[in-house]
Parts: structure tokens; C-alpha cells; sequence
């Protein structure tokens, strides 16, 4: 099995990235292996555009089994905790689009500049369709923005256009990149902040990289256990 994993920045995946050293084989740059599970870190840089890139460079080279997202997000929903790690189902590219002249936002499916059903959208949302009722983790609505919300009047609209879950930079260009290489993905993510008039006293950025290394770590040592017992062929929280 043929594992990527997928992190804007790389504190976000360094107690991973620490873990790996220390159990596998590193058999190339950001390359571990043990027995028939084999692991590439993939850090993109922050943002959409980058991750696009990073992402459509990887997959065109190498085959996965499947393809992990790991990084922190922001919440809406107040219903998650700080450090709390989500699953997130759908996506949306939220701020692409035009400003009309009155201040309100159109966004580029509303255009129809991209069809909301032109594949790989489905009412312009980018689903992940296999994670529904997994029950693995809770289930999030993403979107990515390439300027995260700090503004209270900006964070209403947004809100009430999309009422999303939580929000990155990323995420949406790692679904598009995967729906369109018809690869098996996940998006994991902990929970850093809310979305709220922006104060970096309320963060709680080392408890969520924690919290989100804590669960990848322990997804990677099922799929050692899966690899096992498969053979090399299962893949797991599917």
C-alpha cells in the first residue's frame, strides 16, 4: 500500500514526520517504509495555488492508494472544540468569484463560469462521497479561502451564503486534485481557533497539531496492521 500525506507547512506534520524516523525504513526524501506500507510526505507550501501545484506534480508521477490532507483549520461551528479532529466530507473554492458593485460576492458556480455540476463539483461543492456515515471522525463542512476571516461583518456572509464548518487554505485544491485523479483521499483536521474577529491570544495552534498528529499516527498504525493482514491491499476508515 501507497500512502501520501499532505501538509501545507511542515510543523503541522513534524511529531509525524518525528514518528516515521524513528519506526521505518527512510528510503528516499520524505520516504518511509515498513513491510508492505510505504509513505510519502508531501509539503506543499500554504494556499491554494501551491497546493494545486504540489499536488497535480505528485500524482501525475507516482500512483497512490491513497491520499491524506493533515493540517489545523479554523471553526465556525461552535459545536467543535479547540484540538477537536474532524473528517471533512465537501469543500468549496469561497472566495472565487467577483465583488459586485454593491459589496456582495458572487462566487464563479453562481457565474457559471464552471457549471455547478461540471465534474468534479456536484452543486459546486467537491464531496468526498466514501467518508459518508464512516463514523470514524466527526464530519465537517470545508471551504478554502485564500484570505482566512478575521473581520465579524465578512465572517456573517460567509456564513450565511455557505454555512461551512470550518475553513483552511487548502483544502478545496486537494479535493479538486484528487476527484480529478480519481484517487482515494481523506481530509483531517484539528480545530486551531474559531473564526471570529481575529485575536491570536484565543489560538490554541500546539494542541491542535498534537491532536492531529495523535490521530494520524494512529490511522498510520492501522493501515500497518491492515497492510498485514491484507497483504498489502486494505485500506482503512473508508
Amino acid at each position: 500500500m501507497k500512502l501520501l500525506i499532505v501538509s501545507a507547512t511542515s510543523f503541522e506534520l513534524d511529531p509525524l514526520q518525528r514518528f516515521l524516523e524513528e519506526q521505518y525504513l527512510q528510503v528516499g526524501n520524505y520516504r518511509y517504509r515498513k513491510g508492505k506500507l510505504e509513505i510519502h510526505l508531501l509539503i506543499t507550501g500554504v494556499g491554494q495555488a501551491l497546493t494545486a501545484f504540489s499536488m497535480g506534480k505528485v500524482l501525475a508521477q507516482t500512483p497512490y492508494d491513497l491520499c491524506i490532507n493533515m493540517g489545523i483549520a479554523g471553526a465556525f461551528n461552535r459545536k467543535l472544540e479547540i484540538g477537536q479532529v474532524v473528517q471533512v466530507s465537501s469543500e468549496r473554492f469561497a472566495d472565487l468569484g467577483v465583488e459586485e458593485a454593491d459589496g456582495s460576492f458572487t462566487d464563479i458556480h453562481s457565474m457559471n463560469l464552471i457549471p455547478p455540476n461540471q465534474a468534479p463539483f456536484q452543486d459546486s461543492q467537491l464531496l468526498n462521497n466514501e467518508i459518508q456515515g464512516s463514523g470514524f471522525l466527526p464530519l465537517a463542512k470545508g471551504i478554502s479561502v485564500n484570505k482566512v476571516h478575521g473581520y465579524p461583518a465578512s465572517i456573517d456572509k460567509v456564513v450565511e451564503k455557505f454555512n461551512p464548518d470550518i475553513e483552511s487554505m487548502e483544502g478545496a485544491a486537494f479535493f479538486y486534485a484528487c476527484l480529478v485523479e480519481n484517487v482515494p483521499f481523506m481530509e483531517i483536521r484539528s480545530i486551531s481557533n474559531y473564526v471570529e474577529a481575529r485575536n491570536r491570544d484565543n489560538w490554541n495552534i500546539p494542541l491542535a497539531i498534537d491532536q492531529l498528529n495523535e490521530v494520524i499516527q494512529a490511522m498510520v498504525q492501522s493501515f500497518e496492521s491492515l497492510t498485514t493482514e491484507t497483504g498489502g491491499r486494505g485500506i482503512g476508515f473508508r
